[in-house]
């Protein structure tokens, strides 16, 4: 959660990988946007990493890695924080 010293951001831009139209349409949904403000709320820097997951339907998941490219406005996460995703690619690591 933001602190005291902790700024909303309203901006987060998060790039991800693998970099496929089904990821990318499950980032867009608000539910899932709403799953990162609550799991990722608080401090945020550009450069942190997160491993994640989305839905492929049928109850199968695809891992997900995300990283904060940018963080505009403030330097937490907060209920107001909007996000953007861009795709990555290149190897994972």
């Amino acid at each position: 959660m933001t602190t005291d010293e902790d700024t909303t951001a309203s901006t987060v831009t998060v790039s991800y990988r693998p970099a496929t139209e089904r990821v990318r349409q499950e980032l867009q949904t608000p539910s899932y946007r709403g799953y990162l403000r609550k799991t990722r709320g608080g401090r945020v820097a550009v450069g942190d990493e997160w491993s994640e997951f989305v839905s492929c339907g049928c109850g199968t998941t695809e891992d997900v890695e995300l990283r904060v490219e940018r963080v505009d406005g403030g330097s937490a996460i907060g209920t107001e924080t909007a996000f953007e995703f861009v795709s990555r690619t290149g190897p994972r690591t």
